[in-house]
């Protein structure tokens, strides 16, 4: 936990920069979205305010409850927020933070040293979205409370309603469903995973979280994390084989911002390396990240040379080399973060840079020269990944296309679209040439193109990178795209911007499929980020009656299926795969635009997926084997 911020904490501490406007009229806006995603959003800002008292050195407990009806309580053991009235608003400054956009303690410049979320929007925007929000304060042995309701609206002024011998906030709100139309309902698994990683990233803060929806399932979970960021590299190698035994870490301070670090190698050939700046997951780097790269990539060819396990500068390990297998956490604590980038999650601050290469030089140059058997292990692996980059470099030319002519000669067999025009075209990827010979016959040669895949695609999270690129069916998806990838991957030269996996509806296209979105994760993780990669929904069922045809998409849609033909004789077809439809079944049931269902891959939570994919893809069996038994009653169809 943070050095306690020595300072008052009062009404006075309480800047306005303007009035809360609009926030209903455009919501998206303030929270990006109102799906799921912007209802979860509203949760995040109410705990970063917790958080904050927690980074000033005054909280070390958060409660967080699911209660019934959907709704959120948010319990800290902090100052509690001041309850006099704000000299600028006239108002309490319980009302003026939760109805006055802009109006916080973090736009003070004292009460808080560094905070998260949308500096001093959170509040006030999570209570305009709210259908009530309620507040209590436990501060100088007594409770205050105020209400909100329809939209932000105080329903009194600030209310002594008893006596405590707690301290501390709670925060109490309902979302408005006329806001958040498509769902109100809180996902306990979404809410838990930003609770650990929120633990992890404040050693010493404990956090709790109770669902109380359900009496019969009620479910709970506490995070603790003594060694703060150090036991969340070890909670992201757990199912991977690490090469050296101890979590490098180191830490520092300068110009009143905090650099933390900590890094293990695995046996692996990914590399996830993740950055935060004051609790935000900065997916799209900045500062902090190019810094530690640098200095990471100079120290280990610095230390590489003096100990001659490289001889000329030739040979020098670039920053790719020395990454690979790494899983690294940076985190840096700072007043004032800019931020850039599409998203806004990429760090800006020129400083942090320098600041961080500064605490990594160091400390980390130290462990390299204190450790050396560990420093020879990370050297000698580091030289390994050099060699099958410039492997991987002759088979990556291969992939290279050089004219629109050539894409008819490519191992993959590409059905190309006849449209030049990459925002309406899509391209199928589509298990065996039996299928493939259906889709080709079925689409719509306008916008569609088809590229066949034969076998299995190689498993890239236990492949060395030549030999991903020495695979056929890796090639000829990334020549058919054209945008390339890794470092040089560019979307403007993407020439489908649909791209859609269409596999069987067993278990061996469950697997095709998987591999598939493997290899997207690990080489072209734009594609999914920029929304372009989407899974087909093929039938599972076909039900004729007389020469009238149904099409069924899981077991429940067959039984209402079922009963609408009612008792008649109903003929009912399991298909196994695609390559049992003729064209005219997969384009009307599958591929048709103004009837098919496409389901649109995303990524919410990056660390979450690539423990996802090393789990179900990586060496280690037990952690697979557990996954299948824990979900196994979740499967109501299995063919094998």
């Amino acid at each position: 936990m943070m050095e306690k911020v020595e300072h008052s904490y009062t009404s006075e501490d309480i800047q306005v920069l303007e009035g809360l406007e609009a926030v209903r009229k455009r919501p998206g806006m303030y929270i990006g979205t109102t799906s799921e995603r912007g209802l979860h959003h509203l949760v995040w800002e109410i705990i970063d305010n917790a958080i904050d008292e927690s980074l000033a050195g005054y909280a070390n407990h958060i409660i967080v409850k699911i209660l019934k009806d959907n709704v959120i309580s948010v319990e800290d053991n902090g100052r509690g927020i001041p309850v006099g009235i704000h000299e600028k608003t006239g108002l309490s400054t319980i009302e003026t933070i939760f109805t006055i956009l802009h109006a916080g303690g973090k736009f003070g410049g004292g009460a808080y040293k560094v905070s998260g979320g949308l500096h001093g929007v959170g509040a006030s925007v999570v209570n305009a979205l709210s259908e009530y929000l309620e507040v209590y304060v436990h501060q100088g042995g007594k409770i205050h409370f105020q209400r909100f309701e329809h939209g932000g609206k105080s329903t009194g002024p600030v209310t002594l309603i008893g006596t405590t011998d707690k301290r501390g906030s709670i925060v109490i709100f309902k979302a408005d469903p006329t806001v958040f139309t498509e769902t109100t309902t809180y996902n306990y698994e979404t809410i838990r995973d930003r609770l650990r990683q929120i633990a992890f990233l404040n050693k010493g803060i404990k956090i709790s979280l109770f669902d109380e929806r359900d009496d019969e399932n009620l479910a709970s979970v506490e995070y603790y994390y003594e060694g703060g960021i150090r036991e969340y590299v070890e909670f992201l190698n757990k199912n991977k084989a690490p090469i050296h035994n101890d979590v490098i870490y180191v830490e520092g301070e300068e110009e009143n911002i905090i650099v933390e670090v900590a890094m293990q190698y695995n046996d692996g050939y990914a590399s996830n390396v993740y950055s935060f700046c004051n609790n935000i997951n900065t997916h799209e780097g900045g500062t902090h990240e190019e810094g530690f790269r640098s200095t990471l990539t100079r120290l280990i060819n610095q230390y590489a040379k003096e100990n001659n396990f490289i001889k000329k500068d030739e040979d020098a390990l670039i920053g790719e080399d020395v990454r690979e297998g790494l899983t690294a956490i940076i985190s840096v604590k700072h007043p004032d973060p800019q931020y850039e980038g599409q998203t806004k999650t990429k760090l800006g601050n020129a400083e942090v840079r320098r600041i961080v290469s500064n605490v990594m030089s160091g400390q980390f140059e130290r462990f390299l020269l204190e450790n050396p058997s560990q420093a020879k292990t990370v050297i000698e692996k580091s030289i390994i990944a050099s060699k099958a980059r410039l492997a991987a470099k002759k088979a990556r030319e291969l992939t290279r296309r050089k004219g629109a002519l050539e894409i008819s000669s490519l191992p993959g067999k590409l059905a190309d679209c006849s449209t030049n025009d990459s925002t309406i075209s899509e391209i199928y990827l589509v298990e065996g040439d039996s299928a493939g010979g259906s889709a080709k016959l079925g689409r719509n040669r306008e916008f569609q193109a088809i590229l066949p895949l034969r076998g299995k695609v190689i498993n890239v999270e236990k492949a060395q990178r030549h030999k991903v690129f020495d695979n056929n069916e890796i090639r000829s998806m990334i020549t058919a795209f054209g945008c390339g990838f890794g470092d040089e991957m560019d979307l403007d030269k993407l020439r489908y911007h649909k791209i859609v996996i269409m596999t069987d509806a067993d278990v061996d296209g469950s697997h095709i499929r998987t591999l598939i979105l493997t290899f997207f994760y690990r080489f072209l993780k734009p594609l999914i980020e920029a929304g372009h990669i989407f899974i087909a929904q093929p039938p599972l069922y076909k039900v004729s009656k007389g020469t009238t045809v149904r099409y069924a998409y899981s077991d429940a849609e067959l039984e209402e299926v079922k009963l609408d033909f009612g008792t008649d004789k109903i003929n009912i077809q399991r298909y196994k795969g695609l390559g049992e439809m003729n064209p005219e079944q997969l384009w009307e049931t599958t591929m048709d635009p103004e009837v098919r269902t496409l389901i649109q891959v995303d990524i919410d939570n990056a660390i979450e997926a690539d423990a996802v994919f090393e789990m179900l893809m990586g060496d280690d069996v037990e952690p697979r084997r557990e996954f299948i038994v824990d979900n196994a009653r979740f499967v109501k169809n299995l063919d094998i």
